[in-house]
């Protein structure tokens, strides 16, 4: 099993809303890189689900589901995405802040590439934030 981190905009996609709904695709990705990585997914990865703008926090997970396939909303096609169902919430956010103010942390895109919207997280990281959040 892989983990991952996945940046949303809570104003159009939230917790509440993956809580909600259960079950969604992550869709909309157009960064190449963050698609390499959305294609390296697998069935059963979990990912740390993060809201940026604003808030930029880690909220919760959610767990791969269907592996990537063609992205509808792409007209040209180059891009696909994955299927997550809701996983866990944080007892506490973990904070972009609690992240880059941990120094076993620095190394993480979340640090060192913050634009890339999904990104791949070691499983020392995923341990050391989990614990982070209350999980």
């Amino acid at each position: 099993m892989a983990y991952w981190l996945i940046k949303t905009e809570p104003g159009a996609w939230s917790w509440e809303d993956q809580k909600r709904d259960r079950r969604t695709h992550w869709d909309g990705v157009r960064n190449y890189q963050a698609a390499n990585n959305l294609k390296a997914m697998k069935k059963g990865d979990l990912c740390f689900f993060y809201h940026s703008v604003n808030e930029k926090q880690i909220v919760g997970s959610v767990r791969v589901v269907k592996e990537y396939y063609p992205d509808p909303s792409d007209p040209k096609g180059r891009f696909g995405m994955v299927d997550v169902e809701v996983g866990k919430a944080f007892k506490s956010p973990v904070t972009l802040a609690d992240v880059k103010a941990t120094p076993e942390l620095s190394e993480l895109a979340l640090v060192r590439h913050s634009r890339l919207s999904v990104m791949p997280i070691d499983d020392k990281s995923w341990k050391l934030i989990s614990k982070m959040g209350g999980l």
